[in-house]
């Protein structure tokens, strides 16, 4: 870092350390005991738009990475722009089988970096609901390596307690983004 990056405030960027999605099913076990989340078995990737024929390729490999089975009509994974112009890609699992979901976000977030579109990614996402069917994300941001608790209530509103309950619970199994700030919020994110 040089001198004008001190004097303007700029920091060196965070490596995505992708590993750090594998401490999901631990969280979660701790988020169960701690306040009855459980995970619903859907997990989310968003990355920024790809067009043309990069999209039509990617989608095509990670259906393939994922064992998609194209004779029967069944792709593990689902794709959807949302109203801003990003991309999602959807993995649907077995809830008691996070480890699989976890497996499934880390491989599809590897492969796109790999193809080169690393800068394009912006997050992934594991949901959670306990028994009164309240939702509960928990996000992980790529380009900042770290997690944050997202709780949406109707009429995109937040849970702001139990967003902070839940970073109190989970602060030792996963890497907790402490800038509030980056705690953005993802109204309609697919699987949520």
């Amino acid at each position: 870092m040089g001198f004008l990056d001190v004097l303007f405030g700029r920091s060196k960027p965070v490596k995505p350390d992708l590993d750090q999605l594998f401490g999901l099913p631990s969280a979660a076990i701790t988020l169960q005991a701690a306040v009855g989340f459980t995970p619903t078995g859907a997990g989310s990737v968003c990355f920024a738009a790809i067009e043309g024929g990069a999209f039509a390729q990617v989608q095509q490999e990670v259906r393939a990475l994922l064992g998609a089975d194209f004779e029967r009509g069944d792709a593990p994974v689902e794709f959807s722009r949302d109203t801003y112009g990003y991309s999602w890609l959807l993995s649907r699992r077995d809830p008691g089988d996070l480890t699989s979901l976890v497996n499934d976000l880390h491989a599809v977030n590897t492969a796109l970096q790999d193809s080169g579109f690393g800068p394009q990614l912006l997050c992934s996402l594991v949901t959670f609901h306990d028994a009164e069917l309240r939702s509960l994300a928990l996000v992980y941001l790529y380009k900042r390596g770290t997690f944050y608790p997202f709780a949406p209530l109707p009429g995109d509103r937040r849970d702001n307690p139990l967003e902070l309950q839940v970073k109190a619970v989970i602060k030792d199994d996963l890497q907790i983004e402490k800038d509030l700030t980056r705690w953005f919020p993802l109204w309609g994110a697919p699987g949520l």
